[in-house]
């Protein structure tokens, strides 16, 4: 199977580097990650679990892929947690092993903001807020997802930190902490980070070359390794995605 769409790909590379038995909260967005914990559970970790946001649905699996965690439409579900109780389980650091992120500008330290783009009394965009992103380094690992990948959304810093990334930085001094962002998966390419905590290029997808991705991207990722191509999905991985979303909400 070769017809597949770029939002397809990222769901099945974020399912490949779930391991089996982490558990998983997401935000207000959930589709992308969603599809992608149902689709790890489908094939290689089916002892992974995943908290769906501000819903505290725990491992649902409903007929389509919700657009917001808090419909009332994310059922069946293992069961439901109140958010108090999501928030203090995030804040606690030992209860999730991978948070699923993104951002209206995410930068080279993997550094996330849904808070606002530009000057605070005047931005020329306003996000949701923090929400729960203040949490990221609390739990084992992040995996950061966009699809938007321009310039505009990768800059070198953000204007606010809502989400932490890697603390290392030009202006700080504090040392890399190996806790925080391991992945990032865009519409063009994963990246992932080099010993100081700074991004650098990993793959390319399929039909994109390492040109495309450096124009698109606001700030020069570290040296590393000469990026791969990314594996295209296979034939069962499209299928059990498919089947999961049924809506095609993926393809859309």
């Amino acid at each position: 199977m070769t017809d597949w769409t770029a939002t397809e790909l990222m769901a099945i590379v974020m399912a490949r580097a779930f391991d089996d038995g982490e558990v998983v909260v997401m935000g207000a967005v959930p589709a992308l990650p969603m599809a992608a914990c149902r689709l790890a559970r489908a094939t290689h970790a089916p002892n992974l679990e995943f908290i769906v946001g501000g819903s505290g649905t725990v491992s649902p699996e409903p007929d389509h892929l919700p657009a917001s965690s808090c419909g009332g439409d994310l059922a069946p579900a293992a069961t439901t947690l109140p958010l108090p109780d999501v928030v203090l389980l995030e804040g606690r650091g030992d209860a999730f092993d991978v948070f699923c992120a993104g951002g209206l500008q995410i930068d080279a330290y993997g550094n996330c903001n849904l808070i606002a783009v530009g000057d605070w009394e005047h931005p020329k965009l306003r996000g949701p807020g923090t929400v729960g992103l203040p949490f990221l380094p609390n739990t084992e690992r992040s995996i950061i997802y966009t699809q938007s990948h321009t310039p505009r959304t990768f800059v070198e810093r953000v204007d606010f930190v809502s989400g932490p990334g890697h603390p290392s930085g030009p202006d700080e001094e504090r040392p890399y902490r190996k806790q925080g962002p391991s992945l990032v998966v865009t519409p063009l390419a994963t990246f992932d980070f080099d010993e100081t905590g700074r991004m650098r290029l990993a793959t390319v997808h399929p039909g994109t070359t390492v040109d495309d991705v450096l124009q698109a991207t606001g700030f020069t990722p570290a040296p590393g390794p000469e990026p791969t191509i990314t594996p295209e999905p296979t034939d069962d991985e499209l299928v059990t995605l498919r089947a999961i979303d049924a809506g095609g909400a993926l393809r859309r």
